[in-house]
């Protein structure tokens, strides 16, 4: 397969498409953004670490691809434009947009009929002031950019807090949403090609720990009911942007049994880790076949998975280290590290994956008890 696949961004996620595609014989050229890019270091066939601004990296970026995707959705939309100008980009650079800013995803939701919590948008504390007054008590206060992992989040439950809140946020754009009384969280990915293949994986069910992800479970624990409404969600959502490659979806499932997105993500995402050891396709394998434009992969589920999040509170001692065996003595044990060399107590340094048959939810709340050491 003579192909050169261009993917912006440098982190984990680029990491693990980029070994995907040196698995089937595409050659990956990753343009970072930024002077360090840890997770990529010696991983794709060219690492450019430079600036999206920068036009030479530009230059060299388009002239060395055939087709080009992204990491992550942070990035400058004129960056993403002008590869969109030079090569294929999925996907496309007005998805991307529609997902970096929380007030223009809001907006698509409720366009396209599709159902969210509550919302207003947010430009100052006199906005603030009037949209909590018809959607609080209790509400979540978010940066319209740049929030993920609960970072830009505050939640609200008195008029009291909103000035302190609105100086949390520094004043930047915002989006007020109601606060959902949720049973749970779940997470739908779905792929399409450009030849219009659809096929979305199982759905996982997420937990958090310090407002960051900590375990995946699937399949989910909802009803069959809650499984299809998300996934006829997740279609209409990729029919709605046109799109074209992978595209994860999450969802609350309300008490009251209402499924509404929370929020949608361009790329693959962190609870689509489970898809590396758990399913037939995984999510980087997927992303590659749509971005391609190749046959969509088989997202059958081989056994019940359940991802847990290596943050770095869980390397101990001095100099800091992670007690693999924990994890490779478990039943169905998979490690996956991101190349990441100074473990930050909430820093995503890698993932383990157990598989089934047997309770691999008891298995991995075990192996994260031990390695937290509580």
């Amino acid at each position: 397969m003579k192909t050169t696949l261009g993917i912006l961004g440098g982190g984990q996620l680029a990491r693990m498409l980029c070994l995907e595609a040196r698995r089937m014989g595409v050659r990956t050229v990753v343009w970072s953004g930024t002077p360090l890019a840890e997770p990529c270091e010696g991983v794709p066939d060219l690492l450019l670490k430079r600036d999206f601004r920068d036009l030479e990296a530009l230059k060299t970026f388009v002239a060395e691809v055939d087709v080009a995707t992204v990491e992550f959705e942070n990035i400058p939309l004129e960056a993403l434009q002008a590869v969109e100008e030079k090569v294929p980009l999925r996907p496309s650079s007005g998805s991307i947009r529609v997902a970096q800013h929380r007030s223009r995803e809001k907006a698509f939701l409720q366009e396209n009929q599709i159902p969210c919590a509550p919302f207003a948008l947010i430009n100052s504390l006199e906005d603030l002031k009037e949209a909590y007054a018809e959607i609080g008590p209790v509400a979540v206060l978010k940066t319209a950019a740049f929030g993920y992992d609960g970072k830009g989040q505050v939640k609200l439950s008195s008029a009291d807090e909103l000035a302190k809140a609105w100086e949390s946020v520094n004043g930047q754009a915002s989006v007020l949403e109601a606060y959902v009384d949720f049973q749970c969280e779940i997470s739908v990915l779905v792929a399409r090609s450009p030849s219009g293949e659809v096929v979305h994986f199982p759905a996982a069910e997420n937990q958090h720990r310090h407002h960051m992800l900590d375990l995946s479970i699937v399949p989910a624990r909802v009803p069959a009911v809650t499984l299809q409404e998300a996934g006829a969600l997740a279609d209409r959502i990729v029919d709605a942007l046109s799109y074209e490659g992978l595209l994860a979806v999450e969802f609350f499932v309300a008490r009251d049994g209402r499924v509404l997105v929370n929020e949608i993500a361009p790329r693959p995402h962190n609870s689509g880790h489970f898809t590396m050891d758990g399913c037939v396709t995984s999510q980087f394998e997927q992303q590659l076949r749509a971005a391609l434009d190749l046959p969509l992969g088989d997202p059958a589920l081989l056994s019940p998975t359940v991802m847990l999040n290596l943050l770095g509170d869980m390397w101990k001692g001095e100099p800091r280290t992670l007690d693999e065996f924990q994890i490779l003595s478990a039943h169905g044990g998979k490690i996956h590290l991101y190349g990441k060399s100074e473990p930050g107590e909430r820093r995503k340094m890698g993932h383990a994956n157990f598989t089934g048959p047997g309770n691999a939810l008891e298995t991995a709340l075990r192996v994260k008890s031990t390695l937290l050491g509580s």
